[in-house]
C-alpha cells in the first residue's frame, strides 16, 4: 500500500510540474523537434503579476508574440513534435541556464519587474525546479526518442527596441555549429534575412541549442521573426510554410554533404 501511495503522489507531482510544459505531436514522423521557450505570457496568480504593469505583462517582454502560433503551424506542416513552455519568461526564461543574470529579470527594456527583486536563493531554486527542470527534462526525453534529431527553436522579436528601429525581418541564429543555419541562409530568398541578428551567441540566447543539440552533435538552428510580420493567423501560417520550406531544403543540402 505504501508503494502505491508513493507512486500516486509522485504522479501527481509530475502532473503539476508538466502543466507548465506542453508537447504537441509527440509521435510526429519528422526527426525535427520544434521548441518555443517563450510561448506564453502566463504569470501564476501567486506572483501577483510580479508587480509589472498590464501593458508590460501583455508586451514582448513577457513572451514572444506570434511565436507559438508559427511553431504550431510548422508542427502541422512538418509533422514535427513541438515542446513549449507555458509560463512567462518574466517568471523564468527557459532559454537561460539557472545561473544567468537574466533568468529571472528585475528589469526588461522599459519595464521594471519588482517581483523578481531581492529573491532569496531558496526562491530562485524553487523556480528552477518548478519551471526550468521539467521543461528541459521533457525536451531532453523527446529528443532522445528520435533518431538523428534536429532541434529548431522559434522566437519573435519586437520591431523597436529601446527606441531603435530594427530593419532585419528574420534572424537565423546559431552557436558554434552553423551547418543548418548556413544552409538556410543559402536557400532563403529574402534580402532581410540575417545571420545572428538581432541577437547572437554573445547575448546568451543559444542556451537551448547548446544544452540539447550542440553537445550531442545534433543539427540545430534558432529562428527569430520580427513580430509585426506574424500578427495575425494568415501571416503566421504563411511564415510557417516559408520557414518549413527553408528547413526542408536546407536539410537536403546538409545531408548531401554529410553523405
Amino acid at each position: 500500500m505504501a508503494t502505491t501511495l508513493s507512486a500516486r503522489v509522485a504522479q501527481k507531482l509530475l502532473q503539476n510540474d508538466l502543466k507548465f510544459v506542453e508537447v504537441l505531436r509527440h509521435d510526429g514522423r519528422s526527426p525535427i523537434v520544434l521548441v518555443c521557450e517563450h510561448a506564453s505570457r502566463y504569470i501564476p496568480a501567486t506572483f501577483e503579476g510580479l508587480g509589472v504593469s498590464p501593458a508590460g505583462r501583455s508586451s514582448h517582454v513577457a513572451w514572444d508574440p506570434g511565436a507559438i502560433a508559427v511553431a504550431q503551424a510548422m508542427s502541422r506542416v512538418l509533422d514535427a513534435a513541438l515542446v513549449s513552455s507555458l509560463v512567462s519568461r518574466l517568471v523564468y526564461d527557459c532559454n537561460r541556464p539557472p545561473d544567468a543574470i537574466d533568468t529571472m529579470p528585475t528589469h526588461s527594456e522599459a519595464y521594471a519587474v519588482p517581483g523578481n527583486c531581492d529573491l532569496t536563493e531558496v526562491e530562485k531554486r524553487a523556480r528552477v525546479a518548478r519551471y526550468y527542470v521539467p521543461f528541459h527534462d521533457r525536451l531532453a526525453s523527446l529528443i532522445a526518442s528520435r533518431i538523428d534529431p534536429i532541434i529548431v527553436t522559434i522566437h519573435s522579436f519586437t520591431p523597436i527596441y529601446n527606441g531603435k528601429v530594427r530593419d532585419v525581418e528574420i534572424g537565423i541564429l546559431h552557436d558554434r555549429d552553423s551547418r543548418l543555419a548556413d544552409a538556410m541562409l543559402h536557400v532563403s530568398d529574402r534580402h532581410d534575412v540575417r545571420r545572428n541578428a538581432p541577437y547572437g551567441p554573445k547575448d546568451g540566447v543559444t542556451h537551448t541549442l547548446k544544452e540539447h543539440a550542440i553537445t550531442h552533435g545534433h543539427l540545430n538552428v534558432m529562428i527569430e521573426i520580427r513580430n509585426d510580420l506574424i500578427a495575425d493567423e494568415a501571416s503566421q501560417m504563411a511564415m510557417a510554410q516559408t520557414l518549413a520550406g527553408w528547413i526542408e531544403q536546407a536539410l537536403k543540402t546538409v545531408r548531401a554533404k554529410i553523405c
